[in-house]
């Protein structure tokens, strides 16, 4: 993450980089750059069916508008996870397609990358994102990097269902972008624990309480340069996105693991992680049958 090219990126004139690598550009270089992962969630319906009663563009669902599907157990669905090489992306970044439930699945975004590319992502099924809390500062790099978090509720899905953020402010510059799909969530709101723990060879995440049955997600965001990682979680959390052999002008170096618990609890996660370093990191509880809390501040 973050290495010595990044000096670069900044005084090079992002328009001119922008034009040729747009896109819409059939440059085999461009393209090859730009790299998803599709992991292996519970398949959703593939034909688009719109609610046609939920405002999903409302500050607050009233549950009459957008009914809860909470009294099923949440789940994990369909996820991915997209990258865009230092100074070698495009200005737009786009998700490979994915096929999430055709209607009131929970969704969750990250954009992780340059603070200035601070753009709302957008997706090809007319939800509209809001922010999940404040974005994390990367420490050490002159405040340029966080990790900017976000969410849509009672979401329309379908098949070939994509995620996108116009770099607005550094056109080629890394981003990191994981998409997940939690099912079975309708309006409700999750458990949002965050934390920033010190560099390290073990990271712990801040806990969070549930009442029951809970589907667990979990993000690490390591901060150190250097572009091979490793990340592993403990406490039954299986690793869904892997992305730290980063590329040779970097990347951001992301892992997302999930965890789905049967009973009431307070849960955290370690993450082994190599080299030494600190990580932004997120976990995230959808309770089965119940509206969530912030489960601590944001560091």
């Amino acid at each position: 993450m973050f290495g010595a090219s990044k000096l670069l990126a900044i005084v090079v004139a992002p328009a001119l980089l922008a034009a040729l690598l747009s896109r819409g550009s059939s440059s085999p270089d461009a393209h090859r750059m730009i790299w998803a992962s599709i992991g292996n969630g519970n398949n959703g319906v593939s034909e688009f069916m719109p609610l046609t009663d939920c405002d999903q563009t409302s500050a607050t669902h009233a549950a009459a508008a957008c009914p809860s599907t909470a009294s099923a157990t949440s789940g994990l669905g369909q996820h991915t996870l997209l990258w865009h090489e230092d100074g070698n992306g495009p200005s737009t970044a786009v998700t490979q397609p994915i096929t999430t439930q055709a209607q009131g699945s929970f969704l969750v975004a990250f954009n992780a990358g340059f603070v200035s590319n601070n753009n709302t992502p957008t997706d090809n099924k007319g939800n509209t994102f809001r922010a999940l809390g404040a974005p994390v500062a990367y420490r050490g790099y002159e405040g340029r990097f966080n990790v900017k978090p976000y969410f849509v509720q009672a979401a329309h899905g379908g098949s070939g269902h994509q995620v996108s953020i116009l770099k607005n402010g550094v056109p080629t510059g890394e981003l990191t972008l994981p998409f997940i799909e939690i099912t079975n969530f309708g309006t409700n709101m999750p458990i949002v624990a965050v934390n920033y723990p010190d560099s390290g060879s073990m990271l712990t995440s801040a806990s969070v309480t549930t009442t029951g049955p809970a589907t667990l997600l979990a993000f690490w965001f390591g901060d150190q340069s250097g572009l091979h990682h490793s990340a592993v979680p403990n406490n039954g959390f299986q690793i869904i996105e892997n992305f730290v052999d980063l590329p040779p002008n970097s990347a951001v170096q992301c892992v997302v693991a999930a965890r789905q618990v049967t009973a009431a609890g307070t849960y955290n996660v370690s993450w082994a992680n190599s080299p030494q370093q600190g990580a932004p990191l997120w976990l995230l509880a959808f309770p089965s049958g119940g509206d969530g809390v912030f489960g601590s501040g944001f560091d």
